[in-house]
């Protein structure tokens, strides 16, 4: 067991943060690298179904701490991103076929891992008409034929807009439905160039009106002002947002965005504080915060 000052995932020398970057980051953002039985045991499971996990793509700093906590975020519709949005660790280019036994393989590592709590979460599609939704509902099927006992959390992507693959998702009830604003009005278009603000804001209260308890998840420290993010958070809470997680954008590789300032964990307090007196129902805030962090616990709640 050691501690590093954060690397990010089983990721090629070259991506990795140099020496320096890391001497640069607050004292406060250490790790804990433990690869214990739990942690092999999902790695091995994910490896023998041929499965992803936004964890390693996505180059999460909790990782250790989450597969060793027998929990993790499965990452359906393949590896590949339709999008480039600035930020962003994971590949983007054209993706390969939909995989229409990913769902059922999904549901056996759910059953084999006995997680109590599941969250699913993919890349984008808009190449396919309905964006995935149809590989979303069947996942969500599939978990809840093999394992009723298990509540599931879907991190969607936008679909483009459309309702009607909202609420083909929706339809299956998952416990939680995600949908992550990541950063505020002002800067949306330059760090997410295929996205919309006001859209993700809509597909959210859409969400809110189908029955969904819904959650939504900012990054900071990307070049907004403290009052954009408390905007952002005015703006979820418009359309009923239940859940928001608040955390610390770290650059990935230096071809990405890089990092505008480092919060303090007092301020990720602050925020919290303010999120709650707003009315969502839990504020997971923090530097290391990411959309799954502590995941279970918020379900929990709702």
């Amino acid at each position: 067991m050691s501690f590093i000052q954060i690397d990010q995932r089983r990721s090629s020398r070259e991506d990795a943060p140099s020496a320096s970057q890391s001497r640069r980051l607050p004292p406060w953002f250490k790790v804990r690298l433990q690869t214990g039985p739990d942690y092999q045991d999902i790695r091995q499971t994910m490896d023998r179904l041929n499965l992803h996990t936004i964890c390693e793509e996505a180059r999460c700093p909790n990782v250790w701490e989450c597969w060793n906590a027998r929990t993790a975020t499965f990452l359906i519709l393949g590896d590949i991103c339709t999008r480039r949005c600035h930020y962003c660790s994971v590949a983007t280019g054209r993706p390969h076929e939909v995989d229409r036994e990913e769902p059922v393989r999904v549901a056996e590592a759910i059953q084999a891992l006995n997680l109590r709590h599941a969250v699913i979460t993919s890349v984008n599609r808009d190449e396919l008409d309905d964006g995935g939704a149809s590989i979303f509902a069947d996942t969500i099927s599939h978990i809840r034929r093999l394992i009723p006992s298990c509540t599931i959390e879907v991190l969607i992507p936008d679909f483009e807009g459309n309702e009607a693959a909202l609420a083909a998702v929706a339809a299956e009830q998952p416990d939680i439905l995600n949908h992550n604003i990541e950063t505020v009005r002002r800067l949306f278009s330059a760090i997410r160039p295929q996205g919309k603000y006001q859209r993700s804001i809509e597909l959210l209260g859409q969400a809110k009106q189908m029955g969904m308890t819904t959650k939504s998840g900012l990054i900071v420290g990307m070049g907004e002002t403290t009052e954009e993010a408390r905007e952002v958070m005015r703006d979820l809470r418009s359309v009923g947002c239940d859940i928001l997680t608040i955390g610390q954008y770290l650059q990935p590789t230096k071809a990405h965005l890089s990092v505008a300032r480092f919060y303090h964990p007092d301020e990720f307090a602050a925020l919290k504080e303010e999120g709650l007196a707003l009315g969502f129902r839990h504020v997971e805030s923090g530097p290391l915060v990411r959309s799954s962090y502590h995941a279970e616990q918020q379900v929990a709640g709702c």
